[in-house]
């Protein structure tokens, strides 16, 4: 079993919601769903995603698209998303592919989210399937998963589903894949996202959503989106997986 230097001291964390708080929202669900970029790590750390963006924009510079709409983007996703919007499947292939093949670089130099390993582990221990749920593409994320020794530790690993953003988050159809991998009713599982696309999924999909603030402005912005619980720090879910665990034994 993981021996983490937590101790049991919740009233050290502060509550962002007036809702279910973290041990409810845990032990009162089976399986733990997991965005990648925030609550696993920080994807483009060593990579930023402005200059992933332009990459992208690169792509379309070759085959004579006029970006100017997406000229000043910093994320790639809404690149990939801007891409689909103008009608071309090849064109979103080929972005698509660049925006693998950057994604795939760009964890080698990821930043692991404090405590995120501590979760994976302790959540397994406390015999809760884990899946992650993600915008990035599967490759990237088995990249990374396998590079610190984590991959193991996931029943299912549901990725950005090629050319097609428009399924991404907040799209309800990566949960419910999760879900269905996992042979669980979406009801029953808990999504910890950093994002509003997160928790527009989550209840699109019927999943509850644990929000993690991994900055200051997006505590508002979780609880205004309808997230279930806001905490700034993966510490406390860890702490609570570890007791679980620890209750089975």
């Amino acid at each position: 079993m993981v021996r983490l230097r937590l101790g049991h001291d919740r009233t050290r964390v502060r509550s962002m919601t007036s809702g279910p708080d973290v041990a409810e929202l845990i032990s009162g669900h089976g399986p733990l769903l997991l965005d990648f970029d925030g609550p696993v790590c920080s994807v483009f750390a060593g990579y930023p995603a402005p200059k992933v963006a332009a990459v992208l924009r690169e792509v379309l510079h070759a085959e004579r698209v006029d970006v100017s709409a997406v000229e000043t983007e910093s994320d790639p996703l809404e690149v990939l998303r801007w891409t689909q919007r103008q009608g071309t499947a090849r064109l979103t292939r080929a972005v698509e592919d660049a925006l693998c093949a950057a994604e795939v670089q760009a964890v080698r130099t990821a930043e692991p989210t404090p405590y995120g390993r501590e979760v994976i582990v302790a959540a397994r221990q406390a015999r809760k399937p884990v899946a992650i749920v993600s915008n990035n593409s599967e490759a990237a994320i088995a990249a990374y998963l396998t590079a610190h020794r984590l991959i193991g530790h996931f029943a299912a690993i549901i990725g950005r589903a090629y050319a097609a953003p428009d399924r991404m988050k907040p799209s309800p159809a990566p949960l419910l894949n999760a879900a269905r991998a996992l042979q669980s009713e979406p009801s029953t599982c808990l999504l910890i996202g950093d994002t509003v696309t997160d928790v527009e999924s989550g209840i699109a999909a019927g999943v509850p959503v644990l929000g993690y603030a991994n900055k200051p402005r997006k505590i508002h912005a979780l609880n205004q989106a309808g997230a279930a619980h806001t905490v700034t720090s993966m510490r406390p879910v860890a702490v609570v997986l570890l007791e679980l665990a620890e209750a089975q034994r």
